[in-house]
């Protein structure tokens, strides 16, 4: 005889020790909040449920009519007509099975996209800081198995739970009103599935345990060996055979654990269905004897026999019922844990628009020529040190909480008293050591991080009083390794204006200078980039940045270092196609090699986190100071000599 299914064995190999686990205040009236929307189908959902229990322990008491009161009794009518019954119960059931996988269906998945988007939306609006510390692989757990362990518990937990409960109610209380005394040899003879069950289960648990680790340590292998970046540094560097080893070896180990697992897990079926039989064996015996004495009838005694088989699926199912509820609560305040994490960048209520101003420059922007509409950039007084983990982070999503200062420098001002003007319109430079903070002002221009003191204003708005979507549509940026999807040039273009037509995509790639190539590509804007644009060289991927960054057609744009590590040539190329970018906008570039800067309208050198000297390239060389000092380190003297009036030089970044 069968006594449960696989899913209710499953329940012995989860980790006993979530039971340990302490649920944050309020978890609970937490998800009875994300269920109130799915309260009705829920009901209905319980409801066709508790039908089905009932049902269960009502076929074997048919069944004992049908032998009482039909067969021995010689009555064919009462044999057809109770036979109808159970043929109806079992149609019933049947298509209650039917309603009720649709509402789980309908209520699971339903709960998983409000937890999912939700959740990713979340995690979208939090600051660089969190990316930088948390785990890819953890936050996509928390979207995925965590999500999905959150949804059991308002389906197959809750209904498993509802359904077993009434079921051991309902056919204890039948057994007990039919024979008492076999009712209580049942019971004597549980301990016997539930000891063998819980010794099994503990060892399973344990195997379980090892093979996720293990399952999460291959995952991580494969995702950072299996992208560009992470395959290009194996063969440059690593050792494939050692690589392959090790690999084999966690994977051999998975193998040895999944065989090891299977007999553990069949050997317990089995071990309780033979246990089951020797019960129904016993129950037979006995009750036997009972009907040859007189004390009930033949149908009683397969009525109980056939209660029997019903009893002890419940009672092992309800046994684990605890872990069963504290694993889905536990799924639950996973993902409860990252919602509560509050973003550091957020919406002040009321906040204001940036009115939408656009570079006067006769390409289509609005403006006429020559006309400068781009606001300016203000830093007042402005001081930043960066959050620390506990402020942007989760411990739960870190492999290793590195001290703060190692890796952020939180606790310690990364600017100090920062204070300058970058004109509308105009070309602003930041120079400086690496680390003296010049990354950290444009991230701050962009609202990436707020500061820590004084105020940063754009056409004299503060930005934390702006909206986040009129100051990303004012502001755009290149950076120095312009990331791009795995996706299609259009794709990768269109992502800065969805609605953008064929005429604009190919206005902005002439202007970045990267049309010709294009439609030299067979697919021409439908071919695929490869992942983070591994398919197209520096100098391309940055000029295809500086397009997309064109249709977006910012008032503001925020340059770090877009021309470093490119070659002459490709240098060369993006250059002309950021003095169409720069015409006319307000600008903030920050630049290694000096002579791309030169004839910017400021240059502002920035060491230790301060303003240290401020001027044009030609009073910053007079002056004789840190600028110099930089310069002279990059060029010789005859270099310095070759840039008089009437001598060829580089082609520097320029307004047009």
């Amino acid at each position: 005889m069968e006594i449960g299914s696989w899913h209710t064995m499953r329940s012995f190999y989860r980790d006993r020790s979530v039971t340990q686990q302490r649920l944050a205040p309020g978890s609970v009236r937490r998800v009875l909040s994300y269920a109130r929307p799915y309260r009705l189908p829920l009901a209905f959902f319980l409801f066709t449920t508790s039908v089905s229990a009932v049902i269960t322990v009502a076929v074997p008491l048919l069944l004992k009519t049908i032998i009482d009161r039909g067969i021995l009794a010689h009555d064919t009518s009462v044999v057809f007509a109770v036979a109808g019954i159970v043929a109806g119960l079992a149609l019933l059931g049947a298509a209650l099975s039917i309603v009720q996988r649709w509402l789980s269906a309908k209520i699971g998945e339903g709960l998983i996209y409000d937890l999912r988007t939700r959740v990713f939306e979340h995690v979208q609006r939090q600051p660089i800081a969190f990316f930088t510390r948390a785990q890819t692989g953890s936050l996509v757990s928390r979207l995925n198995s965590d999500v999905i362990g959150a949804q059991q518990a308002l389906t197959s937990t809750l209904s498993s739970v509802v359904a077993n409960a009434l079921a051991l109610v309902l056919t204890l209380g039948v057994m007990l009103y039919l024979s008492w005394l076999v009712t209580v040899i049942a019971l004597v003879l549980l301990p016997l599935f539930i000891i063998p069950a819980r010794l099994v289960g503990r060892r399973l648990q344990r195997l379980a345990r090892e093979s996720m680790q293990l399952d999460a340590e291959m995952g991580t292998t494969m995702t950072e060996r299996f992208n560009v970046a992470g395959a290009m540094l194996v063969k440059l560097f690593g050792q494939l055979e050692d690589e392959a080893r090790t690999f084999a070896g966690r994977a051999s180990r998975v193998r040895d654990i999944g065989v090891v697992t299977a007999m553990f897990g069949s050997v317990l079926f089995i071990a309780l269905t033979l246990l089951a039989s020797m019960a129904t064996a016993v129950t037979y015996g006995v009750g036997g004897s009972l009907v040859i004495d007189g004390t009930f009838q033949l149908g009683t005694l397969v009525a109980l026999t056939a209660l029997l088989s019903r009893l002890y699926a419940p009672i092992t199912a309800l046994s684990n019922v605890q872990v069963d509820v504290m694993t889905a609560l536990v799924s639950f305040d996973r993902v409860f844990e990252v919602l509560d994490l509050k973003p550091l960048i957020a919406e002040r209520p009321g906040a204001v628009a940036l009115p939408r101003s656009r570079p006067g420059n006769g390409h289509g922007n609005g403006g006429a020529p020559g006309t400068v509409l781009a606001p300016e950039i203000q830093f007042d007084r402005v001081s930043f040190r960066y959050p620390s983990p506990s402020e942007v982070s989760l411990a739960s999503l870190e492999s290793i909480a590195l001290p703060v200062a190692e890796r952020t420098g939180a606790g310690q001002d990364v600017l100090r008293g920062v204070d300058f003007t970058a004109p509308a319109g105009r070309l602003t430079a930041l120079v400086g050591p690496s680390g003296a903070g010049k990354t950290t002002i444009t991230h701050l221009v962009s609202r990436l991080y707020d500061p820590t003191a004084g105020t940063v204003r754009i056409g004299g708005y503060d930005l934390r009083d702006l909206t986040l979507a009129s100051l990303q549509s004012t502001v755009g940026v290149v950076t120095q390794d312009a990331h791009m999807f795995h996706d299609t040039i259009r794709t990768n273009l269109s992502y800065a204006r969805p609605h953008a037509s064929e005429a604009e995509l190919e206005q902005a790639c002439r202007a970045a200078q990267i049309w010709d190539l294009i439609t030299s590509l067979p697919d021409g804007l439908d071919t695929v980039v490869g992942d983070r644009g591994y398919r197209l060289s520096g100098g391309e991927k940055q000029r295809l940045a500086i397009a997309r960054l064109l249709l977006k057609a910012p008032s503001v744009v925020v340059l770090d270092e877009a021309t470093a590590h490119l070659d002459s040539e490709s240098e060369l190329a993006v250059q002309r196609a950021l003095r169409v970018a720069l015409a006319n906008r307000t600008s903030l570039v920050i630049a290694h090699r000096l002579s791309t800067i030169r004839e910017a309208d400021q240059i502002l050198v920035i060491v230790d986190g301060q303003i240290a000297e401020r001027g044009t390239h030609e009073d910053l060389l007079a002056a004789g100071g840190e600028y110099a000092d930089l310069y002279h380190t990059q060029f010789s003297r005859q270099e310095v000599k070759a840039e008089l009036p009437g001598r060829e030089r580089q082609e520097p970044l320029t307004r047009a």
